[in-house]
């Protein structure tokens, strides 16, 4: 993300805006990462489901 230049071309109240909408960008990268990393492990962990009754219970 490169700031300065953003900063040299648009009025102040653009920067904001600019600055606002790149950092909602990184936001929305990382929590799409973290939920595929998070859909990952509950597949892994699901394997085994289903796989064994217990007729004791």
């Amino acid at each position: 993300m490169d700031i300065s230049s953003i900063s040299f071309s648009m009025p102040s109240g653009n920067v904001t805006n600019a600055i606002d909408v790149a950092l909602l960008s990184k936001v929305l990268d990382t929590v799409e990462e973290s939920g595929d990393a998070l859909t990952q492990m509950m597949e892994a962990v699901a394997t085994g489901l289903g796989q064994h009754i217990d007729l004791r219970a």
